[in-house]
């Protein structure tokens, strides 16, 4: 695996790789990784020749006062991680690389507000623009390509195929189900802060989403019942802090009329530092087992 820092030597990397008939998958990412980072990678390796792993913690996606100082780096396991996992490249940029003129110095904005002001938007207002800036780059330096994501940030993936679509990209955006621990609760790098009292607890959000998923198999059609339904599974836990769970249409994000086997459920629940994310589809779909 090569380790690249530069934008114009990844560029010229692959499109050296395309011209000579080898297809490129790109998995970005923010480091910190973990198994569901290397079940991305693993999807990347089996369908792509080169396999590019981005790690930049992105300063545009963190408000004041959120946890960029805090933010986990790993530089060291992410190697390891990458390269196991079949990664032929570690895009590892620094800020300036990524922002020449400084993270104050971008002036350009990119948004898709119809799916970002909902959801995780309504909490984290500037976040998704944020996102939306640096995928953009990172899919301009990498040139054409299949991007894999991760279905457990599921309004990130709603709206980097739209923004894929809506500018034309030269992308295949590619979902994947969401890597669990054995007990339910979804890998991710922000699981580090939970103490033995809050990981013990975590799982409750799953839970709850099946909760939702197991009134709607069994003939609910309110949204609001099931909304209740999920809420009283997370506030009957001795922690955490319910945030929203709601039910969703997975295309736009809008809240559905009519709960049904097609809805999406979601749902953010906060223990101490970590504010934790969840969904899963109401027919099973994605792969979690029903129940």
């Amino acid at each position: 695996m090569e380790t690249v820092t530069a934008v114009a030597a990844l560029r010229a990397r692959l499109d050296e790789a395309r011209c000579a008939g080898r297809r490129v998958g790109v998995v970005p990412t923010m480091g910190a990784l973990h198994e569901g980072h290397a079940s991305l990678v693993r999807r990347a390796a089996a369908d792509c020749d080169e396999v590019v792993v981005t790690v930049f913690v992105n300063p545009l996606q963190f408000a004041a006062g959120e946890d960029l100082g805090a933010y986990p780096r790993t530089p060291a396991e992410d190697a390891e991680l990458s390269a196991r996992s079949g990664a032929t490249v570690l895009f590892l940029p620094d800020e300036a690389e990524m922002y020449p003129d400084g993270r104050d110095g971008v002036l350009t904005s990119v948004a898709v507000p119809a799916l970002a002001g909902v959801l995780e938007g309504a909490s984290r207002p500037t976040h998704f623009a944020g996102v939306c800036v640096v995928v953009a780059k990172l899919f301009h330096a990498v040139g054409p390509c299949r991007a894999y994501f991760g279905e457990k940030d599921f309004q990130q993936l709603a709206i980097i195929r739209r923004m894929v679509r809506d500018l034309s990209f030269p992308v295949e955006v590619v979902g994947c189900p969401t890597s669990r621990e054995p007990d339910g609760l979804a890998r991710s790098s922000r699981n580090v802060y939970l103490d033995p009292d809050e990981r013990a607890a975590a799982p409750v959000l799953h839970r709850a989403l099946r909760e939702g998923r197991a009134l709607i198999a069994a003939g609910e059609t309110d949204p609001a019942a099931v909304r209740a339904a999920m809420a009283a599974v997370v506030e009957a836990s001795p922690s955490g802090e319910l945030d929203y769970v709601a039910v969703v249409d997975p295309l736009t994000l809008a809240p559905v009329e009519r709960a049904g086997p097609a809805c999406r459920l979601l749902g953010a629940v906060r223990f101490g530092r970590a504010r934790l994310i969840d969904n899963i589809s109401a027919d099973g779909s994605d792969g979690d087992r029903p129940g």
